[in-house]
C-alpha cells in the first residue's frame, strides 16, 4: 500500500492536478484573521456531556481502544503546542501578526482544556492534568513522541533563541502548521468528525472539535499566507522543502495504529489507511502549490 513517504517521494498523478490557478489565490492576511477569530468564540467549559458519557459505556472494547488512541494524539498534541508556541508569538514582524499569534496560543490552551475536560468527565481519568496527560502519553507511538516532543521542542528552542532569525520562523511555521496542523491534524479530524455523525455518537465531543477543527483552519491559513510571503525569495523556498525533507518520513508514521507499520494495509474506525494516505498527501500538495513550493523527494528517514 502506498504511504504518505511514498507519495511525497512519487508524486501521484491520481491525487493532484494541475491546480496552477492555486497559486493565485488570495489569502486572508493576519489581521483579517484576527478579525475572523473575535466573530467565532466558543467556550471549553459549557458545552454538555452527559449523552458522551451514556454513548461512552455502551460502545465495544475495539471502538474504545481506537478513539482512546487517537484522541490522545490530539490531547498531547494541544498540550506541545500550547507549551511550544511562544517562540513564534516572540517572532511577529508587525502588529497584525502579533494579534493573530496571540490568539492562536489562546486557541491551543482552549483546546487542551477541552481535552483535558473531555478526560476528565466521559473517560473518567482521575487526577490532574498532569495526571492524566501522563496516563494519555502510555498510549502514543514512538514517531509521534519524537515528532512533538524532540522536533517539535528543537524548532521552538531554535526560534527563542533568536526570534529575528527568519529561517528558524519558517521552519517552525513549516512543521507546525503545514506538517502537525495542515497535514496530520486535519486529516484526523476529518475522518473522526465524519465517524461520529455517521454513526450518531459522542454528540458533545463533536461540537467542541468542530470548534477546533474551524480554529485550526485559520491557523493553517496563517501558515500558508506566511510561507506564501515568504516563498519569492529562494533560500527560504528552499528552507521550507528542507524542513518537508526533515519531518515527513516521521509524520508518514504518526498516521500508523500501535500494532502497525508503515505500509501495511488496515482498517481504522471504518475507514482505510489507503483513504487516510490520500487525504493527508492531497491536503498538503494543495497547500503547497498555493505557497508556491514544490513537493520536495523525501528521503526515507
Amino acid at each position: 500500500m502506498a504511504t504518505l513517504l511514498d507519495l511525497a517521494q512519487q508524486g501521484d498523478p491520481a491525487t493532484v492536478s494541475d491546480d496552477s490557478q492555486l497559486r493565485d489565490i488570495t489569502l486572508m492576511n493576519p489581521q483579517q484573521l484576527y478579525e475572523l477569530w473575535e466573530r467565532q468564540p466558543w467556550s471549553s467549559q459549557t458545552i454538555d456531556l452527559e449523552r458522551d458519557k451514556r454513548d461512552w459505556a455502551g460502545l465495544s472494547e475495539q471502538q474504545r481502544e481506537e478513539i482512546l488512541w487517537i484522541l490522545s494524539s490530539f490531547f498531547i498534541g494541544e498540550e506541545r503546542v500550547t507549551t511550544q508556541f511562544s517562540g513564534l508569538v516572540m517572532a511577529y514582524e508587525d502588529e497584525q501578526e502579533e494579534a493573530f499569534l496571540t490568539t492562536q496560543q489562546v486557541d491551543e490552551a482552549r483546546h487542551m482544556q477541552f481535552f483535558d475536560r473531555y478526560y476528565r468527565e466521559v473517560f473518567a481519568y482521575d487526577g490532574g492534568i498532569e495526571a492524566r496527560l501522563a496516563r494519555t502519553r502510555e498510549l502514543l507511538t514512538p514517531a509521534f513522541l519524537e515528532l512533538f516532543d524532540e522536533r517539535l521542542v528543537e524548532a521552538g528552542k531554535r526560534l527563542i533563541a533568536d526570534p529575528s532569525d527568519v529561517e528558524s520562523k519558517i521552519g517552525f511555521v513549516t512543521t507546525y502548521h503545514m506538517v502537525i496542523e495542515g497535514t496530520l491534524a486535519l486529516t484526523g479530524q476529518n475522518f473522526l468528525l465524519d465517524y461520529f455523525e455517521s454513526n450518531d455518537l459522542l454528540p458533545g465531543f463533536v461540537e467542541g472539535f468542530t470548534n477546533i477543527a474551524r480554529d485550526e483552519h485559520r491557523h493553517v491559513a496563517y501558515g500558508t499566507w506566511f510561507l506564501q510571503q515568504k516563498a519569492s525569495e529562494e533560500a527560504h523556498s528552499q528552507r521550507i522543502q528542507d524542513t518537508l525533507v526533515q519531518q515527513l518520513p516521521l509524520a508518514a508514521g504518526v498516521l500508523v495504529p500501535p500494532g502497525k507499520e508503515l505500509g501495511d494495509e488496515y482498517e481504522f474506525l471504518g475507514y482505510t489507511s489507503e483513504e487516510q494516505t490520500q487525504f493527508a498527501y492531497t491536503a498538503l500538495t494543495r497547500r503547497l502549490k498555493v505557497i508556491g513550493v514544490g513537493l520536495p523527494e523525501v528521503a526515507q528517514a
